[in-house]
């Protein structure tokens, strides 16, 4: 496809204006590890809550979403809904605690709540895992969706484009900071959201499409309109709903619906400006990352099973496509030739934003564990600030090489997706516990990570080529979710307690509710400062709230007056609900 000097021109505004904030907050970010990771914590809730949305709003998650509707339907989407019950429990339950920690970094939590060498241990372990390792992964995802969006809009090759999309992202990362990330995010947010609007409005203006009324009855979209899966087919409804509701919202570690918080979540939570505005930018992100954003990529991909009903008709389109990368989750981009010019330079500038928000902060966060919880911490713990903002930036060009290299052996988005939920099955109870009950130790999550890792690569590399059935990949999750669950346990009751001492200082500074506290330390110089009865009240409403409003957008949408109002009207009262208890536990006092 031709792009027009109109379209070039949108392009190279939005690109200069990213470059322009990027250099403003240069100077500041170059002051100390602090302003570079944590901008000072001095970030209000909103541009917080609004860094997250836009990092999440990555250019693999529209192509991923693609993948599930054109697979299964709009009910596959539960895959990833579920984890708004994770991200409540981290709103009402984590936010605070995590502002009290003060620490720079989630890992560097480890040595506060843990004592002696496998605290530090697990400190310098689990930065590289994820930092590294996972973080890795998370940007050869994004990356994958860029190679296919730049071959089928700009007829770039792979290799361009990780080329080209991964040094302007890593120059503008080492340059700016959190400060400069976060800033652009909210450009970023505004042109990816009208670009993912009008991506949907002209996928339904095509003929063969007819609107949404001509949409929503094709015969190649009828029966993927349910936002629940067919409970006849037990198999199906326990992978797509039963199994993401009961298990994996608690038990898997995810980027950005971690159990308990952590990752770049965290991130902005501690450089949020105080508690109450730690949980109201994750509140604020969960409502628009599920309620707001979805039905805009859900619309283009029940278009594209019109326009392109199976991969021959997208590859006879595209027949310089590499034929690797054409998979379903190639539809999304494939229906953007459709936007007119000028207009398909904002969208394109849109995919571009999406790219560079989730990547430049998943390498100023995975720069945070080296540099502060593996640089600092254990091979030169006394250089000044300006140094280890230096190292910073030399690892945020180390990340984006190695995630450039593993984008070019992926093929689509829901492979990765699968591969990283795997990798962290089990693991989540162990990060929801941590707070709540003293036992819990470094050797806890030690076990749980190898073991998770162990099961993950035997599925991944080893069951099918040892001459074994292949095995369902939400079989494989329950399969890591119990053998990482029962070795953490084993683990955590062979091993030697906490230090008490380290034990009390932890409560003292986080005071955290429940009894789990009560048997080790002493819990009457400072009481519980949080109140787990109007916590749970709140989460319980705020999933409501966001799911009726997902749904009763939905069927709106589908024309269904009567379902849609029901829902929007149960989204209000629970949403009154939420407004009411949000006193108790903290956000509106």
């Amino acid at each position: 496809m031709q792009l027009t000097t109109s379209d070039w021109i949108v392009i190279l505004v939005y690109g200069i204006a990213a470059m322009v904030v990027g250099l403003y907050f240069a100077r500041r970010a170059g002051s100390g590890t602090s302003e570079f990771f944590l901008a000072g914590r001095k970030l209000p809730w909103w541009l917080l809550g609004t860094s997250m949305v836009a990092t999440t709003f990555s250019t693999d998650t529209p192509n991923l979403v693609t993948d599930l509707v054109r697979n299964g339907g709009v009910s596959q989407n539960w895959l990833w809904w579920a984890f708004l019950i994770t991200g409540m429990l981290t709103v009402f339950f984590y936010a605070k605690l995590w502002r009290r920690s003060g620490a720079l970094t989630d890992i560097g939590f480890y040595e506060l709540r843990y004592s002696g060498k496998p605290a530090a241990f697990l400190r310098g372990f689990r930065a590289i895992y994820l930092g590294v390792f996972f973080n890795v992964m998370i940007m050869a995802t994004v990356t994958l969706a860029a190679i296919k969006i730049g071959s089928v809009l700009l007829g770039a090759s792979k290799y361009e484009t990780v080329l080209i999309a991964g040094s302007i992202t890593a120059l503008y990362s080492m340059t700016s900071g959190l400060w400069g990330v976060v800033a652009t995010d909210l450009m970023l947010f505004a042109v990816s959201m009208v670009g993912s609007f009008a991506a949907a409005y002209y996928a339904v203006s095509q003929p063969q499409v007819g609107g949404l009324s001509g949409l929503f009855t094709h015969p190649n979209v009828v029966d993927k309109l349910s936002f629940l899966p067919d409970f006849s087919d037990w198999k199906a409804a326990s992978t797509v709903i039963l199994i993401p509701l009961a298990v994996q919202w608690w038990s898997t570690w995810y980027p950005g619906s971690e159990p308990g918080g952590g990752g770049y979540v965290a991130q902005r939570m501690l450089a949020a400006k105080n508690e109450k505005e730690s949980m109201l930018s994750t509140l604020w992100f969960n409502m628009a990352h599920y309620a707001l954003r979805p039905w805009p990529w859900i619309i283009v991909a029940l278009a594209s099973m019109i326009i392109y009903p199976n991969l021959e008709s997208i590859s006879t389109q595209f027949p310089n496509v590499d034929p690797s990368i054409v998979r379903d989750d190639l539809a999304y981009p494939a229906m953007l030739v459709f936007i007119p010019h000028g207009l398909l330079g904002l969208v394109i500038a849109s995919l571009a934003a999406a790219y560079m928000s989730t990547v430049s902060t998943h390498l100023n966060w995975g720069a945070s564990y080296i540099v502060d919880d593996v640089y600092r911490r254990f091979v030169t713990p006394d250089a000044t600030e300006k140094h280890y903002v230096l190292v910073a930036r030399v690892a945020t060009v180390v990340l984006i090489m190695l995630a450039s290299v593993l984008s070019l052996w992926l093929e689509n988005a829901k492979q990765a997706f699968e591969i990283l939920l795997q990798i962290g099955a089990g693991t989540g109870l162990v990060f929801i516990l941590r707070w709540f009950w003293w036992r819990i130790n470094a050797w806890s999550e030690i076990s749980a990570m190898i073991a998770s890792f162990v099961v993950a690569c035997y599925f991944q590399f080893v069951h099918v080529k040892m001459g074994f059935a292949a095995i369902h990949p939400s079989l494989e999750l329950i399969i890591g979710v119990v053998l990482t669950t029962a070795v953490w346990m084993l683990a955590t009751l062979a091993t030697p307690t906490t230090d008490v001492g380290t034990l009390q200082s932890f409560y003292d500074a986080i005071r955290p509710s429940g009894k789990g506290w009560a048997t080790v330390v002493d819990t009457t110089a400072k009481a519980p400062a949080d109140n787990l009865s109007a916590a749970a009240l709140a989460w319980l409403l705020g999933c409501v709230t966001v799911y009726a409003l997902l749904f009763g957008t939905g069927y709106l949408l589908y024309g269904n007056l009567a379902w849609g109002t029901i829902c929007i009207a149960g989204s209000a009262l629970a949403g009154w609900g939420l407004f009411k208890t949000l006193p108790s536990v903290g956000m509106l006092d």
